[in-house]
């Protein structure tokens, strides 16, 4: 039984020995691998010096310290590798959604009522100002024009034989002065003979491309019936909204980028023509209108479109994404100091894949570490290695 005991009691001394090992390896990893061991053991009580060397901080310092002697020649310090500080403009950009429309759309309709006996167009038809789309039946037009034609010709006859007549003072001035009042007004009735005629014809009144032609030849039409459209679409005008913080950014003639549903990954440039007067009150939004080119007519009105718009942002200071660290207490970096590590806490203003801007007491040119901080501690003496800065100044 005693023998029993004895064996029992030195196994549990074993097994604490164990478990104290195991602790004392644990702590000395953790201080290796968190580079604010050295300040949390201090906060613990642990005395500044010892908390330092427990840290590894005094060992590191004379490994370097070493290293020139044990490494046949090499630069003292930790190895690191290093790159400037720069400044960078934050992304201050806008993404809207906006629906396109042809730069200049027309509706033909008839100006008068009647059947229509010709139709010369078909969808998608180029034509040109001037051109006749349509026509309808024009038989009491044409007499009349034709009877006024014959009235003026008569009135001009007799225009003629009086002034013959005052000449050899057989007609006096004032028959021929209402000669001449006929003339005019037969001139008069000829003209509006005429334009009663030509509204029997639809005309192109611009340049454009014909759309969809709803109606056929024979068919009775008002001036509310819609014949076709005509569109012109050597550019599209894309309406979209944007919040109300970017009206004094915005101007006519800014670039913009729109890029069309129909046609993914490739964005279509512009610029602004036009900006709305006011700021809509219930979306808080301002009405922009952009204009696309469309010199190969790939984009068709109705189209919705992605627009984005950049602007100049303000211009901070940046580290390379790879010089932030982070800890408890928020962000910071390893800066140095007269060849000697230096932490930094700063604040984070926007992070972009290649730049981390920041708010800090740093200066373009200002040196920070971006590789072997892992081994980094407050104070220790540096072998840097420098590398290009990932931005321009």
């Amino acid at each position: 039984m005693p023998g029993k005991r004895i064996g029992s009691e030195m196994a549990s001394w074993k097994q604490l020995l164990i478990i104290a090992t195991l602790g004392v390896v644990c702590l000395l990893a953790w201080t290796r691998i968190d580079p604010n061991a050295a300040m949390r053991l201090q906060a613990w009580g642990l005395d500044p010096a010892l908390a330092k060397r427990i840290a590894g901080m005094d060992a590191a310092t004379s490994t370097g310290s070493n290293g020139g002697q044990q490494g046949g020649g090499k630069r003292k310090g930790v190895l690191v590798v290093t790159a400037p500080v720069f400044t960078a403009s934050i992304d201050n950009s806008v993404t809207a959604i906006g629906d396109g429309e042809a730069s200049r759309s027309i509706t033909l309709v008839p100006l008068e009522a009647g059947v229509l006996t010709a139709v010369r167009v078909s969808p998608g038809d180029h034509v040109k100002a001037g051109d006749i789309i349509a026509e309808l039946d024009s038989d009491t037009e044409r007499i009349a024009r034709d009877r006024a034609a014959l009235q003026e010709r008569l009135a001009g006859e007799k225009v003629a034989r009086m002034e013959q007549l005052t000449r050899s003072r057989t007609a006096s001035a004032v028959q021929l002065d209402d000669a001449m009042g006929e003339l005019e007004t037969a001139r008069l009735a000829l003209r509006d003979a005429e334009v009663a005629l030509q509204r029997r014809r639809i005309v192109a009144p611009a340049d454009g491309i014909a759309g969809l032609v709803p109606v056929e030849v024979g068919a009775y039409v008002t001036t509310q019936t819609s014949i076709t459209t005509i569109d012109d679409r050597s550019s599209l005008i894309v309406d979209f909204w944007v919040p109300e913080r970017f009206a004094a950014l915005i101007s006519v003639g800014d670039p913009l980028e729109a890029e069309a549903v129909a046609f993914p990954g490739r964005p279509f440039e512009g610029t602004v023509s036009q900006i709305a007067s006011r700021v809509d009150r219930d979306s808080r939004t301002l009405q922009i209108r952009g204009r696309i080119p469309n010199a190969e007519d790939r984009l068709r009105p109705g189209m919705s479109f992605r627009v984005s718009m950049k602007f100049p942002g303000e211009r901070h200071v940046a580290v390379d994404p790879l010089a932030i660290q982070w800890s408890s207490q928020g962000p910071y970096v390893w800066t140095v100091a007269d060849g000697k590590a230096k932490r930094l806490d700063v604040r984070v203003i926007q992070r972009n894949s290649d730049a981390v801007m920041i708010e800090a007491d740093l200066k373009p040119g200002d040196l920070t570490i971006v590789e072997g901080v892992q081994s980094v501690r407050e104070g220790a003496v540096l072998n840097m290695t420098s590398q290009p800065a990932a931005g321009g100044a």
